[in-house]
């Protein structure tokens, strides 16, 4: 007998489970499919039914002047810069701040955890205004600093990576304490190297956040040079309101970067998602 004659004998319902997922993920699919259909068509194009979108005739012409025409890679190049720095910076903050909450011992030790996880209650609009008034007054808006900094402050990345460094044995941090071993070099050589999945979650979920930010590079950035994707798409899009056709083609063009990552960082985000779970 088969594998999949045992699993569907195992499970009577694993067939329509099958066609469930499957029909869910060509509408979650669909989309996307549509957007790269209509980035292809001829500018002008009408269209009387939805059907039409798809069928010929088709151009690449949109794609050339978009590119020659927009400023859509410096766009892409400023939300990479951008959620690179940030994420490193994140990783470097958490991690440490994870690794002194969960193996050493200092007064107040639980009050600060406790006020981390108090962070995770303030939702992020509540603190426009105040960090507006801060970066202002540091002199630090329109400036990629004044996007960047505001993003490190991630109480989730340090309980995440706190959760996972519990799990690390004691002794084998005593162990590493009588060869010598510091606090730092606890954190860099021996916690840190085991917890490199839970860091990878993290990092992943921090670049997304940043990447996808709107509101914040809206308010802070008044430069076009120093746009960020969120913010140049909606700026290019409201210019051409009354048509469908180069609006699609910037997002198709701004949406492949996304896609290639997804492929390539698959597991990574799904394990991202899996850890933003974890209960501390």
């Amino acid at each position: 007998m088969s594998q999949t004659s045992l699993e569907n004998k195992r499970d009577p319902f694993r067939p329509v489970k099958v066609a469930v997922a499957f029909i869910s993920a060509l509408l979650f699919l669909f989309p996307i499919i549509w957007m790269f259909f209509v980035s292809l068509k001829p500018e002008g194009t009408a269209a009387s039914s939805p059907l039409d979108w798809f069928a010929p005739p088709y151009t690449f012409g949109n794609y050339v002047d978009i590119i020659l025409g927009s400023d859509v890679f410096l766009w892409i190049w400023n939300s990479f810069i951008v959620g690179f720095l940030t994420t490193v910076l994140t990783l470097l903050l958490t991690s440490m701040a994870a690794f002194a909450f969960s193996k050493m011992r200092f007064r107040y030790r639980k009050a600060l955890y406790l006020f981390f996880l108090a962070g995770l209650m303030v939702p992020g609009e509540a603190m426009i205004i105040p960090l507006y008034e801060i970066i202002g007054s540091m002199g630090l808006l329109d400036t990629y600093a004044g996007l960047i900094l505001p993003g490190i402050a991630a109480p989730l990345g340090v309980i995440i990576l706190k959760s996972f460094f519990d799990g690390v044995p004691n002794e084998l941090i005593e162990s590493a304490k009588l060869d010598g071993c510091n606090d730092f070099r606890l954190y860099w050589n021996v916690v840190l190297p085991l917890g490199k999945s839970a860091v990878a979650a993290v990092g992943i979920l921090t670049f997304i956040g940043s990447w996808n930010n709107f509101l914040w590079p809206f308010l802070a950035i008044i430069s076009e040079s120093l746009y960020t994707l969120p913010v140049g798409i909606p700026m290019f899009n409201s210019n051409y309101s009354e048509t469908y056709i180069l609006p699609m083609t910037v997002n198709a063009i701004a949406s492949i970067p996304v896609i290639i990552a997804f492929l390539v960082f698959e597991k990574q985000i799904v394990k991202g998602v899996s850890f933003s779970g974890i209960k501390g």
